[in-house]
């Protein structure tokens, strides 16, 4: 399948791919979630090149994650998260959680704590009638609304 046919795919995992399946989309969204908004920071913290940093940020504008729009405090121009852009923080807590647990083994080298308290925020599965946490052996997919007749997968 092309790059290009994941968009149409009828399955809620392979579709968000065509947005964030590079390594460069996710990273431009960290550092977004940590404050940084200009397109000469998003460079100089990632070392990307001019070109295909505006590649990815156009994407994200496009799918309306992103918001590029005159900064307050001078005469350039920012890219800040939408309510869209937000919705995505679970999914990079879940990398982060997997990432400390499997690839830190000198503990993780961040801690995301509750402002609130003293607890840390990690991401839970939980199913939304019963609030129970779930695990993948507890879930079964099933064909929903959005699924095309004569496709093979459920996933």
């Amino acid at each position: 399948m092309r790059y290009e046919e994941l968009a149409d795919y009828p399955c809620s995992i392979t579709r968000p791919l065509v947005i964030f399946g590079d390594r460069w989309t996710l990273l431009i969204l960290k550092f977004a979630f940590t404050g940084v908004r200009r397109f000469n920071h998003f460079q100089t913290t990632l070392g990307i090149s001019r070109s295909r940093l505006q590649d990815r940020l156009a994407r994200l504008v496009e799918h309306g994650i992103l918001v590029k729009q005159q900064a307050t405090d001078g005469p350039h121009e920012e890219y800040r998260l939408t309510p869209k852009g937000h919705d995505i923080y679970p999914i990079l807590m879940a990398i982060r959680d997997w990432g400390d647990t499997y690839m830190a083994s000198d503990g993780p080298p961040v801690h995301y704590g509750h402002r609130d308290c003293d607890g840390e925020a990690h991401v839970r599965l939980e199913c939304d009638s019963c609030r129970t946490e779930v695990t993948a052996r507890e879930v079964t997919p099933t064909p929903g609304p959005g699924m095309t007749v004569g496709t093979d997968t459920l996933a």
